[in-house]
């Protein structure tokens, strides 16, 4: 994966220098290698003869580890899934390509994320069927509110600042996706379009153990509606996320799990639930950028205007 990503968090909470809740890290070059697995899996239910019926698609999951360097706007990835992982055996045919960046203005956050997946089993109670052609393509993001000044949501979601004094804020979240399924069996029929909308309100805490450990938690409850093929109804959000950092002004460490649950209403004549499970760990280092890196950054800058 290649992305730019971060242009706003360029204006972004200029202020941090001197708060004394975290400390930025915003002039340094951020590189970083990291282990991910993600996960979009759905269960379908719906009535025949007004019985309920479940019909679970898992993703043939595929992990993947990576490079991350970053210096202020700038952020480039690339990520590939290795066979040697035990996740990926007997997965041949299977592709996953995820794409995630944040971005920051004042007080407010953006995050945007694209999921395409390809290679899917579908389960009915203990019985098992392969379909893989079956491909889903989710694209969206989450706007956010960030209350508290002294919590530090960069923290979580990457290493460019490090909360120093426990704090926490409560962060409504509006959640806008859409979902688009496709057998690939050259039936344009056999293609489903899922909209969703949600407003979640959450809290997140920062608990700072001492001058480099640090456990970040936070939960969100909400709701909203849901469209598939038309059919709208409601549907309720949950989510979880749980982070136990290690950080020093060079090294840093971290493993971070997100769970988040679309759960539609049991009215619905046809019920899509939607669950998105992410795992990652990262070890990185910080370091100043090269003399030559910071001038070509600086001219540019000045000549954009960022």
């Amino acid at each position: 994966m290649l992305f730019l990503g971060g242009i706003v968090s360029s204006f972004a909470q200029k202020d941090s220098l001197q708060n004394t809740h975290f400390v930025s890290y915003d002039e340094k070059v951020i590189s970083s290698m990291y282990y991910q697995d993600i996960s979009n899996s759905f269960q379908v239910n719906f009535n025949t003869e007004g019985e309920a019926n479940y019909l679970g698609l898992e993703p043939n999951r595929r992990a993947q580890i990576g490079l991350n360097l970053s210096y202020k706007f700038i952020d480039i990835s690339y990520g590939y899934s290795p066979e040697f992982l035990a996740e990926n055996k007997d997965n041949e045919g299977s592709k996953l390509f995820s794409l995630g960046t944040r971005f920051y203005y004042k007080k407010w956050m953006q995050s945007l994320s694209f999921i395409n997946q390809t290679g899917f089993y579908i389960t009915d109670g203990e019985t098992e069927i392969a379909f893989p052609r079956l491909r889903t393509t989710k694209i969206g993001g989450t706007t956010s509110y960030i209350f508290n000044d002294k919590f530090s949501f960069k923290m979580i979601a990457n290493q460019k600042e490090w909360q120093t004094k426990s704090a926490g804020s409560f962060i409504p979240n509006l959640s806008i996706y859409y979902t688009n399924f496709d057998l690939n069996d050259g039936n344009s029929e056999n293609k489903s379009n899922v909209y969703l909308v949600s407003l979640s309100p959450s809290y997140f805490y920062n608990w700072v153990i001492n001058n480099h450990f640090l456990i970040s938690g936070g939960l969100a409850v909400g709701g909203g509606l849901n469209s598939v093929d038309g059919d709208v109804a409601p549907i309720y959000e949950g989510s979880v996320s749980l982070k136990i950092g290690y950080n020093s002004d060079s090294f840093f460490t971290f493993v971070n799990l997100n769970y988040i649950d679309f759960v539609q209403d049991s009215e619905a004549r046809i019920r899509l639930d939607d669950q998105i499970v992410t795992f990652k760990f990262t070890v990185g280092y910080r370091f100043n950028p090269p003399k030559k890196v910071k001038e070509y950054y600086d001219k540019a800058n000045k000549k954009i205007g960022l």
